[in-house]
Formats: structure tokens, C-alpha cells, sequence
């Protein structure tokens, strides 16, 4: 559902339906699990989580310059880890060479608590089956929303989407999203460069909507305010948490106009070939104009935790020039359907690297509190479904980028965990609630169980031990 922006705002602001991208700060929780967050300085940790559909394949992310003995682990999926630094990437990783001491190459985590197949909607970011993109399927918060409770910003969590969702040929606008606040409710996100672009930087680039938003949200909460009067219990209460509401996006915005000088410096430029919802643009413009927009955000501190789907199964791959076939993300996922099935996964992959390495680059180039910006920042490049286009779900290799101040103890090696079903093996549950327990939330797990661990008495819950600084 395309949705316009002053629509967006009233429907919030009412009550009529549930949407995120103007956020409430009820949610936001403690001075003291806030300080938990905060790196050198006081500057908080920033998460970009990277989605991906049709899985990841496990053989494309072995190193090519494993030993015999190394390879043999890694094809029977025995645990084990080597350090990058001697070892060759895969070449579709190759554009990150000179960044092996920040990555990680994850192997091993399973994702059968949120499912395989073609789509997983929210539940790979919330480690729980999603099926089909229902409301009442949505179990609670996913962990971007929860990380960005721990790490306060005006816009709170951002999302932005180049998927296309079955039946639809092209998404511009405010669209409906896959992460959630909360349980039953699902967030709305940015489907195309331009519109991330006027909407996150209005402040300053237009002034003029800016005042005229302002405007609405007087007019709105001095209706709603109205409403309250002669009301009592349920309906009061509903009204009165609409007012709360409607101020706190008036102090997100006042938030946000505090940040003006640094929104001016840090202001990504955007090609008009992204007006009109991009029709003219080609799939890497549009992720390189998602790229710049993403640093944007993150350096002039208007978000913390970005969520981006840089593609899924209905995303248009035909401007890729390696492409000749014109083929699908879908077909691909196929395989036997077309020639060249691995090569062109590997070429969807190349490009998605070289995003990755755009934001490493110029999150490095940017000084914070006697560093950078990428030293307080992690970036995971995750599947949507696991380790193949229809699964299985019992692995899902991950590229994982951190800064020099995270709180995990992973960087700059391969790591390969004990495969599902097995003594010690993690689920996306473990990767969760280790993330959570890290930077501030002490939840003993977070996302839903595993029934084949369940069912062979294997331990499962808490957080990743051997992970933790």
C-alpha cells in the first residue's frame, strides 16, 4: 500500500492504524540501560543490518585458500575458526580486502526459528515464523526496534526497501515495511532514494514542508486534545496516549532541528534521476543513492539502527550488466532453470559488497571522539531465509563489519559454530539475544525456540558466550 506522507502523519497521529516512522518515544527506556550503549565519549554504537533475499549459499562463503584439513571442516560443518588476515577472500568478497581486521565471516548460526523458503517477512529480524506478512503473525519487536531503544536518536529506527512484493511490478513512496515496534504492528519504510531523501533531510532541504508538517501536528493534537474533554476509561486513555503521541513526534522534530548544522554538513547529494520513484534509475543507482542517504542518516545523528532490504525475490535485476540473460533473482534461486545460476549469485553479492564497502570507506573517513565513525558502528549482511532459495534454514552465512569499539569479540575472523542439532550449535535466538545482552539489554533470550533443540534436550537459550568482550 503506497501511502502519502501528510496521510502517513494524520493516520498516525489518530490512532487509525499503527505505523512506525514517526516513533514514539514512550518506548524509549532508561538513562541507565542508555549509558550501558555509550561508547568513548558518550557516542553511541550505530547498527546497519542488510538484508538480502534467496539465501546465502554455504560453499560461496568458504575461503579459497583454506588447507585440506580446513576445507574438509568446512564442507562437513565442523566447528572451527581461522583469522583473516592469512588467509584469501572469495571474490565476490574481494572489494573488503583491506578491511579483514573489522570482518567476520559467520557461519553456523541456523535460522529454522524464523523459517526458510521464499520470503520471511519479519521474522528473520524478529526469530520467529512470520508466514505470509500477517499482523497477528508478528510476535513482538524485532531486534533492530529493540536495539534502537538502547540507542536513542531523533528518527529512532529507519527503514529502507528495494523489495517488491508479489503482484507489484515497481514501490515508491512511504510502503509498508518488515520490521515492527512491537507485536501486531508493522513498520513502514522508504522504497525509493528520493523519498528517504526529502523526508529524513526536509529539515533543511525544505523548510517550507517542514513549517507546513508543524502546522498539521498543532491542528491535529489540538483536535485530539479537544476530544478528551467529557471522555472517560478505556476512551480516554486512547485519546490521551494519542496526544502523548502527537508530542512526541513534535520533540522528534525539535530534535531534529537542533541537528541542523551537522544534517547541513553531512547532507547526501542525490542525482535527479531518482525523481518520479527512480523509474529511469538502475538497480546499483539506486543502491549506491540508498548507500549515501544511509551514511547521511548515521552521521548527522538523526538514526542509530538502519534496516535495509537490498533486495528480494521481485527485485529488478535486469540492469545488472553482468545480467546478459536478463534473468530473476527468482530463477536464479532456481538454479537448473538457467546457465551461469551460481556465477550471477555471486554477481548479485559483488554489488551488494560494494555498498557495504562505500559505507565502511566513508564511515572511516568521517572523525569521532578520537576516531571514526566506523569504530562505533556494525554493519551484518544477513539472508532472509538461510543457506538457499528455498532454504535450508539450518545455516545462514553472515558477513559481519565492526568497529574497533564493539562489544563482540568476532572481528577479523572466519568463524564456523556446531551445526544445527548439535551439542552447542546457535540458533538466530543466540545471535539476538547476544547482540541485545552486549549493548544493553540483559534479556535471558530473545526470539522463539528451536524444536529440533528442543526436542534433543540441547541447550539453547542466552547469549553467545564465546562472542562476548
Amino acid at each position: 500500500m503506497l501511502i502519502s506522507r501528510r496521510e502517513l502523519l494524520k493516520t498516525t497521529a489518530l490512532g487509525t492504524t499503527s505505523l512506525a516512522l514517526t516513533p514514539s518515544f514512550n518506548h524509549l527506556i532508561g538513562t541507565k540501560a542508555h549509558a550501558a550503549t555509550q561508547g568513548s565519549e558518550g557516542v553511541p554504537h550505530r547498527f546497519v543490518f542488510i538484508r538480502k533475499s534467496n539465501g546465502n549459499l554455504t560453499n560461496q562463503f568458504g575461503l579459497p585458500s583454506f588447507s585440506d584439513q580446513q576445507r574438509k571442516k568446512h564442507e562437513e560443518k565442523q566447528a572451527f575458526e581461522v583469522g583473516l588476515a592469512q588467509h584469501e577472500l572469495p571474490d565476490w568478497l574481494k572489494s573488503l580486502d583491506g578491511y579483514k581486521e573489522n570482518m567476520t565471516i559467520l557461519h553456523g548460526i541456523s535460522m529454522s526459528v524464523s523459517g526458510g523458503g521464499h520470503y520471511s517477512y519479519s521474522g528473520c529480524m524478529g526469530a520467529y515464523k512470520a508466514g505470509r506478512d500477517i499482523l497477528g503473525n508478528i510476535k513482538w519487536a524485532t531486534v533492530d526496534f529493540e536495539l534502537a531503544k538502547l540507542l536513542p536518536s531523533p528518527f529512532g529506527h529507519v527503514e529502507m526497501s528495494l523489495a517488491v512484493p508479489h503482484g507489484r511490478d515497481h514501490r515508491t513512496g512511504i510502503v509498508s515495511g518488515y520490521s515492527a515496534p512491537a507485536a501486531k504492528q508493522r513498520n513502514y519504510c522508504y522504497a525509493d532514494p528520493m523519498t528517504a531523501h526529502q523526508e529524513l533531510f526536509k529539515s533543511v532541504t525544505n523548510t517550507d514542508e517542514a513549517d507546513s508538517d508543524k502546522a498539521l501536528l498543532d491542528y491535529v493534537q489540538e483536535q485530539e486534545i479537544r476530544r478528551l474533554e467529557g471522555l472517560n476509561g478505556d476512551e480516554r486513555l486512547k485519546i490521551s496516549d494519542q496526544v502523548e503521541s502527537l508530542q512526541s513526534i513534535r520533540d522528534r522534530n525539535m530534535k531534529v532541528a537542533a541537528l541542523g548544522e551537522k544534517i547541513k554538513e553531512h547532507l547526501p547529494k542525490i542525482d535527479p534521476i531518482h525523481a518520479n520513484g527512480g523509474e529511469d534509475a538502475s538497480l546499483p543507482q539506486k543502491q549506491a543513492a540508498f548507500t549515501d542517504i544511509i551514511i547521511g542518516a548515521l552521521a548527522s545523528g538523526l538514526t542509530n539502527v538502519v534496516t535495509y532490504t537490498i533486495d528480494d525475490l521481485g527485485t529488478d535485476i535486469t540492469s545488472l550488466p553482468e545480467n546478459q540473460q536478463k534473468t530473476s533473482i527468482h530463477q536464479i534461486g532456481h538454479g537448473g532453470q538457467i546457465a551461469g545460476a551460481a556465477e550471477m549469485r555471486n554477481a548479485i553479492k559483488t554489488h551488494h559488497m560494494k555498498q557495504v564497502s562505500t559505507l565502511v570507506n566513508q564511515l572511516k573517513a568521517i572523525p569521532e571522539a578520537g576516531g571514526t565513525m566506523f569504530d562505533n558502528t556494525t554493519i551484518i549482511y544477513m539472508p532472509e531465509t538461510g543457506a538457499g532459495h528455498h532454504g535450508p534454514d539450518t545455516e545462514a552465512p553472515m558477513v559481519v563489519l565492526s568497529g574497533r569499539n564493539a562489544k563482540l569479540d568476532i572481528a577479523g575472523r572466519y568463524i564456523r559454530l556446531p551445526f544445527h542439532g548439535t551439542e552447542g550449535h546457535k540458533t538466530l535466538s543466540n545471535w539476538y539475544t547476544t547482540l541485545l545482552n552486549a549493548y544493553g539489554n540483559p534479556i535471558k533470550h530473545y526470539g522463539d525456540l528451536d524444536l529440533v533443540m528442543q526436542r534433543k534436550r540441547l541447550k539453547q537459550t542466552g547469549a553467545i558466550d564465546q562472542f562476548m568482550a
